[in-house]
């Protein structure tokens, strides 16, 4: 996985995650506090997540195949999206029953300083962890906020990550506050409560992360501002008059496939042509450097078939995005 993977990131949280789930486990023993027990298997379920994530990473830099031409980039969208299944099943689900239990059958807390001081512990860790994966999202994030970061990024393991840790520090204080009611009201019904909290806060974000990894499992687009440094950069020559249409996908989070139905003037031989589409596929992979496969198809362009209609798809008619300074 390459760094803009946030390897760094997951490896952080992974560790910090580790260390979480075996204090909390402790402090449900001691204390038989449920808001614990839901939060030890949440971050126990986030630990198998970042492993996940590193296993898929893995898998994605193997070579490209016959059976697979496009090699296995897309691996690492297939693991982030387990993620979100785990983090709902796994951590969601428990937690819900876990409150619900809880709530029917409440008991008052012993030897509360565990959990409160494993809750404290957990908030430093993760927080810790979190900014780790804010300081590597910074990296490629740019001007665009965390929203727009978190549903444009092509690599998931970043916003998996932000958000697995955003959620886990929330679900902590939710932990320490049903903690405290439970123990000022000595009621056992308000660790339920925040046992529910808990569990409703992970299924949103599953959700969330689900709903992000399946259009990248669906194959996205490049952004607009690579798109637009791809179509200047296939009209920069003399020979290439413009874009008739133009495709691109993600084979994966550092590979772009490039596919465009290029106009080229009408007197241009076949070795010109042939020339001219070399050296804008080398044009290309200056401007985009994850443009590795590309695909140009020459035709002339017709004014008449142009005419017909705002059709990009039209062959060879279509309006065509001219060279800049035309």
């Amino acid at each position: 996985m390459s760094a803009s993977g946030g390897t760094k990131a997951i490896v952080a949280a992974l560790g910090a995650n580790l260390a979480i789930a075996v204090s909390k486990f402790v402090a449900f023993l001691f204390s038989g506090s449920s808001s614990m027990l839901a939060e030890s298997v949440h971050s126990l379920a986030d630990s198998g997540n970042q492993a996940l994530l590193l296993l898929g990473g893995k898998r994605a830099q193997r070579e490209a195949t016959p059976q697979h031409p496009f090699g296995y980039g897309r691996e690492r969208y297939i693991y982030a999206f387990l993620v979100s299944i785990v983090l709902f099943s796994v951590g969601g689900m428990f937690a819900l029953y876990e409150g619900y239990e809880k709530i029917k059958h409440p008991h008052e807390l012993e030897h509360w300083y565990w959990p409160v001081g494993v809750l404290v512990f957990a908030i430093i860790a993760e927080g810790f962890s979190f900014r780790t994966a804010i300081k590597e999202s910074n990296t490629l994030r740019g001007k665009q906020s965390w929203t727009e970061f978190v549903r444009r990024a092509k690599a998931p393991e970043l916003p998996v990550v932000l958000l697995e840790d955003f959620g886990a520090l929330v679900g902590l204080v939710l932990a320490l506050g049903g903690v405290g009611l439970a123990l000022l009201t000595g009621d056992g019904v308000w660790d339920g409560v925040g046992t529910l909290c808990i569990g409703i806060l992970l299924i949103l974000i599953a959700l969330v992360l689900a709903a992000e990894t399946k259009s990248l499992l669906l194959g996205e687009s490049a952004g607009t501002e690579a798109v637009e440094r791809i179509e200047s950069a296939i009209v920069a020559g003399d020979t290439v008059t413009g874009v008739i249409h133009m495709r691109t996908l993600h084979l994966g989070p550092e590979e772009l496939l490039v596919a465009a139905k290029i106009a080229v003037r009408h007197d241009g031989g076949a070795t010109e042509i042939a020339s001219a589409i070399d050296a804008a596929e080398a044009r290309i992979r200056d401007a985009v450097p994850i443009a590795r496969v590309i695909y140009l198809e020459p035709d002339i362009y017709s004014e008449a078939e142009a005419a017909k209609g705002p059709d990009r798809e039209a062959t060879p008619g279509g309006p065509v995005t001219p060279p800049a300074g035309h």
